[in-house]
């Protein structure tokens, strides 16, 4: 039997530009800032009420390639004023079917780490590129369309 996750890729767009196929993703995460409240009288339980959402920055790495200068052409339109946009991440698998994807809002760069040049080395050129998001919207990777809606009614659009 296959192994599902083996040569997933990860393509990307912004505000529609693809920025090409990326190797490794990380940090699609979302958590809530939870306070709890222990009820005086009330010793069996402690009530958690739920905050605001937290959206962890998204690393994306892979090896050199010719949409490198898509990534350095979108990071150098920024340099004057920082524009939020959208992104899609999506999850291709080997044979270059959808899996899955993440639409993003409030995209910014964060950072963008070239590779280590050393023509006597043995290593693969990579480069990374880390983003930040206000949020998800939409279906959340087929996770929950319903929380997608409320996000996007909550204003993050």
């Amino acid at each position: 039997m296959e192994d599902p996750g083996l040569g997933y890729q990860f393509t990307v767009k912004i505000d529609g530009m693809p920025l090409g196929d990326w190797t490794k993703c990380d940090g699609l995460s979302m958590e809530f800032h939870v306070t709890e409240y222990e009820e005086g009288g009330m010793n069996s339980f402690i009530h958690r009420i739920p905050g605001r959402a937290k959206y962890g920055n998204i690393k994306l790495t892979r090896p050199l390639n010719s949409k490198s200068q898509a990534v350095s052409a979108w990071m150098t339109s920024l340099m004057a004023t920082v524009k939020r946009q959208t992104a899609e991440i999506t999850v291709m698998d080997p044979a270059g079917d959808q899996v899955a994807s993440w639409n993003l809002v409030g995209v910014y760069p964060v950072k963008w780490s070239g590779p280590t040049l050393d023509a006597d080395g043995k290593m693969i050129a990579t480069e990374t590129l880390e983003i930040a998001h206000n949020g998800f919207v939409g279906d959340l990777g087929g996770a929950g369309g319903a929380a997608g809606a409320a996000m996007s009614a909550g204003g993050l659009l």
